[in-house]
C-alpha cells in the first residue's frame, strides 16, 4: 500500500528542518593588527592570544626558513616569528628571535599566569615563554634524522624491472592527509613518533616525542596536555606542571578514543578534555586521565577551538570544509553537551569572512580574536 504525505505534513517537515538549523549570530569585525610600513609583516597566523593586560601575541609563519648541517644532524630554523601587539593592535616588538624551535607555527596559547606557549609543527616542539619573555620550558625536540627516499641498491637489484627497493624502516603509521588539518602543508613529519615496532598504528610513544603537535592546554593543577597531532601519533600526551611525562592516550582510527588528526584541545572547569578530531569531523570528550566520555558532531571539520571562562562555559569551534578555507567555512558556538547555540561567518577574504581560521582566543566571550592562515591576518570579532 502506497503512502503519501499531505501538504500539511510536508509543511510540518519543512518547519522542523528549518528549526534545526543553527541561528546566525550577529557580529562586527575589524582587521586588527597594525605594523610599520617597513615591516615586520604578518604571514600565515598559526596562533593568536591575549594576556590579562590585553597584550596580543601572534605566532606567525613569517621569515625565511633555512637549514645548516652539523656533524650528525640537520638544524633548521627561522620559518616563524612571535610578535607582540598592544591592545589596539599596534606592533610593539618581537619575542624569541632565532629561537631553535621556530619553524612552522601552528598554534599559540596563553595560560592563566600569562605565560605564552607556542606550538610548532615542523620543530615538533611546544615552547613556554614566561611572562617576561624568557624561556621557561621546552617540550619535544626536533627529529634526529630527516627521512629521505632510499637510493637503488647496488648490483642487479638496481634494475628497474626487478621492482622498487624496500622502504626504509621507521616510517611509523600512515600520515594524516594534508589539508585543513595541516594548514600550509607544514613539514615536520618523521619525528620521534616514527619506528614504533610492536605498537598499534598511531599509538605514539611515551614522553615528549611529538610528531607535528598542534595545541596545548592545562588543568587547574597546572598539568599540561598536548595535542599530538597531525602527524602519525594521533594521541593526547599529559605532563605535570614541570614537564614530567605522566600518561597519554589515543591512536589512529575512527572509534572512541581514536583520531584522524587531533587538531585542537580545550579543558572545561571540571578538567574534562575536549579534542577536535578533524579527520573524523567530531569532538571527543575525555576525563583528565583519558577515559572516553562522549562525542558530538555537526560542527563540520573542526580546525580550531576555544573554551570560554564564564560560569556557563561554551566552545567556539572553527570549521573549514576545503583545503584553503575559501569555499566552506563558519565558526560555531557550542554548549558543552554538543548543542549548537549559533554560528557566524563564511568563507572569503573580506571582513567578517574567514580563510582557514586556525586559532581562536575567547578570553572575553563576546570579543574574539581569530587568526587566519590563508588571509594573513587577525580579526577582532564582537558578538551582538
Amino acid at each position: 500500500m502506497k503512502k503519501f504525505l499531505t501538504l500539511g505534513a510536508l509543511a510540518l517537515v519543512g518547519t522542523s528542518l528549518v528549526a534545526q538549523a543553527p541561528p546566525e549570530i550577529a557580529f562586527t569585525s575589524v582587521d586588527l593588527l597594525r605594523t610599520p610600513v617597513e615591516g615586520p609583516f604578518v604571514g600565515e597566523v598559526g596562533g593568536v592570544g591575549a594576556n590579562s593586560k590585553g597584550q596580543i601575541f601572534v605566532y606567525t609563519r613569517t621569515g625565511h626558513p633555512y637549514a645548516t648541517l652539523g656533524d650528525n644532524r640537520t638544524f633548521s630554523r627561522g620559518g616563524s616569528k612571535l610578535f607582540v601587539f598592544d591592545p589596539g593592535g599596534k606592533f610593539v616588538r618581537e619575542w624569541g628571535q632565532d629561537v631553535y624551535g621556530f619553524n612552522a607555527a601552528i598554534g599559540l596559547r596563553i595560560d592563566p599566569q600569562d605565560n605564552v606557549w607556542t606550538i610548532d609543527a615542523a620543530a615538533n616542539q611546544v615552547v613556554k615563554f614566561n611572562a617576561d619573555g624568557s624561556i621557561g620550558l621546552v617540550l619535544g625536540r626536533k627529529p634526529e634524522t630527516i627521512p629521505v627516499r632510499p637510493g637503488p641498491a647496488p648490483g642487479p637489484a638496481s634494475d628497474p624491472s626487478l621492482g622498487a627497493p624496500p622502504a626504509a624502516p621507521g616510517g611509523g603509521g600512515p600520515p594524516v592527509a594534508a589539508g585543513p588539518g595541516a594548514p600550509g602543508g607544514a613539514p615536520g613529519g618523521g619525528g620521534a613518533g616514527g619506528g614504533q615496532a610492536g605498537r598499534a598504528p598511531g599509538s605514539g610513544i611515551p614522553g615528549s616525542g611529538f610528531n607535528r603537535p598542534t595545541d596545548v592546554a592545562w588543568d587547574k593543577a597546572g598539568n599540561i596536555y598536548v595535542a599530538d597531532g597531525i602527524g602519525t601519533n594521533n594521541r593526547i600526551a599529559k605532563f605535570d606542571r614541570d614537564g614530567k611525562f605522566l600518561t597519554h592516550w589515543g591512536s589512529t582510527g575512527k572509534g572512541p578514543g581514536e583520531f584522524a588528526g587531533v587538531k585542537a584541545i580545550a579543558l572545561d572547569a571540571q578538567g574534562n578534555v575536549y579534542a577536535a578530531d578533524w579527520g573524523n569531523r567530531r569532538i571527543q570528550v575525555f576525563t583528565g586521565e583519558g577515559k572516553f566520555l562522549r562525542e558530538f558532531g555537526n560542527v563540520g571539520s573542526p580546525l580550531a577551538m576555544c573554551m570560554t571562562r564564564g560560569a556557563t562555559q561554551h566552545l567556539f569551534i572553527s570549521h573549514a570544509g576545503d583545503d584553503d578555507g575559501m569555499d566552506d567555512a563558519a565558526i560555531y558556538k557550542v554548549s558543552l553537551d554538543g548543542r549548537i547555540v549559533g554560528r557566524f561567518g563564511a568563507a572569503g577574504k573580506q571582513i567578517k569572512e574567514f580563510g582557514l581560521a586556525n586559532s581562536i582566543d575567547c578570553r572575553n566571550e563576546n570579543e574574539l580574536l581569530i587568526g587566519e592562515m590563508t588571509n594573513w591576518r587577525v580579526q577582532k570579532v564582537s558578538l551582538k
